[in-house]
């Protein structure tokens, strides 16, 4: 059996372009997909892909260690974070192939379930634009929670926290603490609700945060300092009473060792389209298991990368629990023929081979690319502002 062509297929949805990867085989109407998402940096993924597919070409696909290191290795440059998502993205595609040819689904591959089934989060509004990072006012937060809950979730995930500088007064802190607050006695005290600061702040800011948000019981508090600076993290998680999460913007067990080797959260978040695909990040994953550290993937992307985390989810010990969206297009779930299937915020293990979803290709092509929208922000004296 050898791989035959690579191919990329990007559909515009909105605040994202998902990156749907398809590697075909020699086999008649045996390929696999994967998911390279990675907003604002769409044409460098797909070039990647190009680049990285070429080692592939004509090789066995059911070798997915062997052909993941050809990809990662033999390159003088290591890849960055376009690099490592066009790599995940043909590594999982990869897997399905695995699971097609066996007649199994990916999980089984990964060591058989841990669990029964995968408890997912979903964001304010189910994960529109305007209800995940445009939104400020209390009263919109606690309306788009209670859809959340209402959709039958039992956690969710807000930017509690609006634009703020890495360090300023205690007004942002005061207001921050009306927005959980608001949504906490919205939902009632039965949900789970974190709340993502971006990586905006520097470690003196977050701490307050972090006391701030203490009495509303939040499951975790999400990157609250910048990745680059893992002490600045390490500072915040030895004074804080929330467990502390981070990770998603980075890439290999080896960039992850650090936030290991310090103890620098309770939580890390690699995102599978990004880390290196499954099996990276099942290493990911086992290292931050030595070390008491859970594992809850980083995933606003497509519909094809929740399916995907189902997997590792289904398959990892220290696993704890699933982002997902839902309301980012109105048409989420009509590129896929077998649309994910949340019950009371659970999804069931899938039993088909493989992945267990095809790529509805005539459906996807209805969205081409478009350049994301432009994300200008400012401090109020001009000074450029993190996303």
């Amino acid at each position: 059996m050898k791989i035959t062509n690579v191919s990329t297929l990007v559909v515009n949805a909105n605040m994202r372009n998902w990156i749907f990867v398809k590697v075909e085989t020699d086999q008649a109407g045996l390929h696999g997909w994967g998911e390279a998402t990675l907003e604002w940096k769409t044409k460098g993924v797909v070039g990647a892909i190009e680049d990285v597919s070429r080692f592939i070409v004509g090789e066995d696909p059911r070798r997915v260690e062997h052909l993941y290191q050809m990809m990662y290795r033999q390159y003088f440059w290591k890849v960055g974070i376009e690099g490592m998502s066009a790599i995940s993205g043909i590594e999982q595609a990869l897997w399905d192939i695995q699971g097609k040819v066996l007649g199994v689904p990916v999980y089984e591959l990964l060591g058989g379930r841990v669990r029964d089934r995968v408890r997912a989060y979903n964001h304010l509004g189910g994960g529109t634009m305007v209800g995940m990072y445009e939104s400020t006012e209390p009263q919109e937060f606690a309306e788009r929670a209670l859809m959340v809950k209402e959709m039958g979730y039992t956690a969710l995930k807000f930017m509690g926290v609006p634009r703020t500088e890495p360090v300023e007064g205690v007004r942002s802190v005061a207001y921050a603490e009306k927005l959980v607050r608001t949504v906490r006695e919205a939902v009632g005290p039965d949900m789970d609700l974190m709340v993502d600061l971006h990586a905006r702040c520097w470690p003196a800011m977050a701490i307050q945060y972090c006391h701030a948000f203490e009495p509303y019981g939040l499951l975790f508090f999400e990157e609250p300092c910048p990745t680059e600076d893992i002490d600045a993290t390490v500072e915040v998680t030895r004074k804080s009473r929330i467990p502390i999460a981070t990770g998603e913007r980075l890439v290999t067990r080896y960039q992850f060792r650090e936030v290991f080797e310090k103890r620098a959260c309770h939580i890390i978040q690699p995102d599978l389209s990004h880390c290196g695909g499954l099996w990276e990040a099942r290493k990911i994953a086992a290292a931050a298991e030595t070390y008491s550290i859970a594992v809850a993937p980083h995933n606003p992307n497509g519909p094809l990368a929740t399916a995907v985390a189902v997997h590792f989810a289904l398959a990892t010990p220290n696993w704890l629990i699933q982002e997902m969206l839902t309301g980012d297009v109105p048409w989420r779930d009509d590129v896929l023929d077998a649309p994910i299937d949340v019950q009371a915020g659970y999804i069931a293990p899938p039993t088909r081979p493989g992945f267990g979803v095809e790529i509805n290709e005539a459906e996807a092509a209805k969205h081409p690319f478009k350049t994301e929208a432009a994300q200008r922000y400012f401090h109020p004296d001009g000074a450029v502002a993190d996303w």
